[in-house]
């Protein structure tokens, strides 16, 4: 328990020692990493994976994605808002994300395909995850 004012002696030397302690580490900014926001983890770029290496269920749903549709989810091709900052930063609206089913899942699973572009089907650049957006491998075409 902390006080301010009044105590022992060893208290208030405490508490003024803790305060100060905490002042200097605010103000030359050391410590600053306890109110930071996670960073962008290393770019989605720098590992790529080819559409041949890509699941079987991912080429499929690349060919979808090129052709359009017709997508089985109602969330493929909703906008993917980029949230991890994790791919490389566009206006909102620019990444549209879609499901690459695993064999026996119930639900979607965890692997999506999220591709940018100004066109849906004729896509800038399309990233593959495999474990529900920590990661991304740029999709190499």
């Amino acid at each position: 328990m902390f006080c301010f004012s009044g105590g022992s002696p060893v208290r208030r030397w405490v508490n003024s020692a803790w305060v100060t302690g905490f002042l200097l580490l605010s103000l030359t900014g050391a410590g600053t990493h306890l109110v930071h926001a996670k960073g962008p983890a290393a770019s989605a770029s720098e590992s790529t994976i080819s559409v041949a290496q890509l699941p079987g269920q991912g080429q499929d749903m690349m060919r979808l994605i090129y052709a359009g549709g017709p997508f089985k989810y109602d969330k493929d091709g909703v906008v993917f808002g980029n949230r991890e900052r994790i791919l490389p930063a566009k206006n909102r609206g620019f990444y549209r994300e879609y499901t690459v089913k695993t064999s026996g899942e119930r639900t979607r699973g965890a692997r999506r395909i999220v591709c940018g572009g100004l066109q849906p089907s004729a896509p800038d650049a399309c990233y593959y995850t495999d474990d529900h957006y920590a990661s991304f491998r740029k999709i190499a075409q």
